[in-house]
């Protein structure tokens, strides 16, 4: 689709960069009606057959999501000739240029995807990454990289909020950024909005808050106050209190939505969503202090928050050493995601406790959850950490009705193996995990690490080698000494029986009628013969004396079953399978556990959780 093309007075008063890269790239705000963005690419010396590419997949986030497809109109000229070009493959073209002559490329976008890793565009707002739009000139990625932000038909009070250094904008932020080649390109997505700012200094730091989405409630004021001791804590975590970040400013970018949630981290910025009931609300009038206590939602969005901002330091710099350099064209495999995502998981909400953002007995219940989520897993006797890992690409982002009896995720099962490490090692006397990380960027210089890096790390610093413990607990499906090793720093534990659909081995949705969504291995409901998809209708009773009736029950809820069985052990599921209705045969289970904490003893809690020691 062709549109017309507006030239803002904006645009028009700012004027050129004095010294232009020597690769360009325009992106305009062509039709947020049609969610299209317009993009120019002068390239001012191409190679005879210049050939150019889309990536496939962008860092943070494994899984290639071919962001080729929504690129159209693709043409090219040189001095305001057409020049042939020829697609080579699902994301490459190849243009035939005259390599002593300029080469521009005309093409546009769609973008209609409201998640941190793409593109959007629609009259509130726009975003992008420019994995999403902008075509790499092959051969010239470590060059220069120039951006121009351009309104065309974007409304007049919108702006831009970018982590790129700009050279030359108007006060709204639209015209010249630069980066340093196309990996920083690639690292450093645009905001466009009228969004709220906020700012703060952390460190020495200059941070930038921008909010699209939040309604007149929104306390932009307790958000900006809760980052920053969440900043000043993670730089004084990895740097002392007199170190310096390994960057000159920093830009969180939010989107409040009505159901989102999520983030992705970059160099010197982040990408988040969240849910727009989340934020923290002004107070009402004569309303008093207590109401300042974090919901549970505020506080799931500080923990985003907080593990966004951990990134910069573990996997934007100190990285796998698969990720040394990123190939944009395919897969890139690495089996320590457990370190650099589990650990940030570990990390994320201990920071919020260390900050004075939680109290002790809200980060056991944090811990519970997340313990608890693995153990109620079948995966985690299948799938080992470190598998998967590797296998991200191709099972955490395509989830299925056998995800849950199949893998275990490297988010929380890696979480839970840092949290072992590091109470290990205070057990032992020697040193602490965060002694360990920061062990890890002096020993690497904040860049690419190995596994056999983190193990000479823990033997350096724990007194002995931790071979054993790295087998067991990420190249293999032991169960992990969470529980004894938290009794030991303070936690007490408690054992309640588990929740319904635990006990009976299902996960289920309840919003249109009672949906299985997965039947987990192992459990009574798969020994019943029920299966994902089925819609649960009722429940059959066999009748208590020969001759009677069969006692049968329509049913909306699962708590509904537990109430009509009382304490019979048997019972007929009545299901609704492809239309065709179904009898299941359910014994009734023994009951399960789930694990509970809470404070024990306060000062053995006291070394772990309330400073990096």
């Amino acid at each position: 689709m062709n549109l017309p093309r507006r030239t803002s007075p904006r645009a028009q008063a700012v004027s050129t960069a004095a010294t232009k890269p020597t690769v360009r790239y325009r992106v305009e705000v062509l039709s947020p009606q049609a969610h299209l963005f317009a993009i120019t690419l002068e390239i001012d010396h191409p190679a005879p057959r210049q050939r150019l590419s889309l990536p496939v997949w962008i860092p943070g986030s494994y899984l290639v999501r071919e962001f080729s497809q929504h690129l159209q109109h693709l043409q090219a000229t040189q001095g305001g000739e057409p020049v042939p070009l020829r697609q080579l493959d699902k994301n490459s073209w190849q243009v035939m240029a005259d390599a002593g002559h300029p080469l521009v490329l005309h093409y546009e976008v769609y973008a209609f995807d409201a998640s941190v890793r793409t593109a959007f565009l629609d009259s509130t707002r726009g975003f992008f990454n420019a994995t999403s739009l902008c075509l790499r000139v092959n051969g010239q990625e470590d060059q220069a990289q120039g951006l121009e932000v351009v309104p065309g038909q974007a409304p007049a009070d919108w702006r831009v909020a970018t982590g790129l250094a700009s050279t030359d904008v108007d006060g709204a932020g639209f015209g010249h950024y630069t980066a340093q080649d196309y990996d920083e390109l690639a690292d450093c997505p645009v905001e466009l909005g009228s969004f709220w700012s906020g700012e703060f200094v952390a460190h020495g730091v200059p941070h930038r808050f921008v909010v699209s989405g939040a309604g007149g409630w929104f306390d932009g004021a307790r958000l900006l106050a809760d980052t920053r001791r969440i900043c000043e804590a993670q730089i004084g975590f990895w740097h002392g209190t007199g170190g310096e970040a390994p960057f000159k400013s920093y830009l969180f970018m939010m989107h409040a939505s009505g159901e989102g949630y999520g983030g992705l981290e970059h160099r010197n910025s982040t990408a988040l969503i969240c849910q727009r009931t989340d934020l923290p609300k002004l107070l009402v009038k004569d309303e008093k202090p207590p109401a300042l206590k974090a919901t549970d939602g505020y506080t799931t969005l500080l923990g985003l928050i907080s593990h966004e901002y951990f990134h910069t330091w573990n996997v934007k710099r100190l990285r796998p050493a698969e990720f040394k350099r990123y190939d944009y064209d395919q897969e890139n495999y690495t089996e320590l995601l457990w370190f650099f995502e589990g650990f940030t998981s570990y990390y994320d909400d201990l920071i919020l406790r260390r900050a004075g953002l939680i109290d002790d007995a809200t980060y056991l219940q944090l811990v519970m959850k997340t313990f608890n989520q693995v153990q109620q897993t079948p995966g985690q006797q299948v799938q080992t950490a470190a598998q998967a890992s590797f296998d991200a690409w191709m099972k955490y982002y395509r989830i299925h009705e056998n995800t849950p009896n199949a893998t275990v995720s490297y988010y929380t099962k890696g979480a839970l193996v840092a949290m072992c490490f590091d109470l290990t090692l205070r057990a032992e006397g020697h040193s602490t995990l965060d002694a360990v990380m920061r062990e890890l960027w002096a020993q690497t210089s904040g860049g690419p690490m190995k596994e056999a890096d983190f193990a000479r790390a823990l033997k350096r610093l724990g007194g002995r080698a931790f071979d054993r413990e790295l087998r067991d607990w990420v190249h293999g499906t032991s169960d992990l000494p969470v529980l004894p090793l938290l009794q030991q720093h303070g936690a007490k534990v408690h054992h309640d029986k588990a929740p319904l659909a635990q006990q009976l081995g299902l996960r289920v949705s309840e919003s249109h009628g009672l949906v299985l969504k997965n039947v987990l291995r192992g459990g009574a409901a798969e020994a019943a013969g029920m299966a994902a998809g089925d819609e649960w209708l009722g429940v059959e009773f066999a009748p208590p004396r020969r001759g009677q009736p069969a006692e049968a029950w329509r049913i909306h809820k699962l708590d509904e079953v537990a109430q009509l069985r009382g304490q019979r052990q048997k019972l007929t599921a009545l299901v609704s399978r492809d239309k065709r209705l179904l009898r299941c045969p359910l014994e009734w289970p023994t009951p399960t556990q789930a694990v509970r904490l809470t404070v024990g003893d306060a000062s053995l809690l006291k070394p772990w959780l309330a400073s990096a020691a």
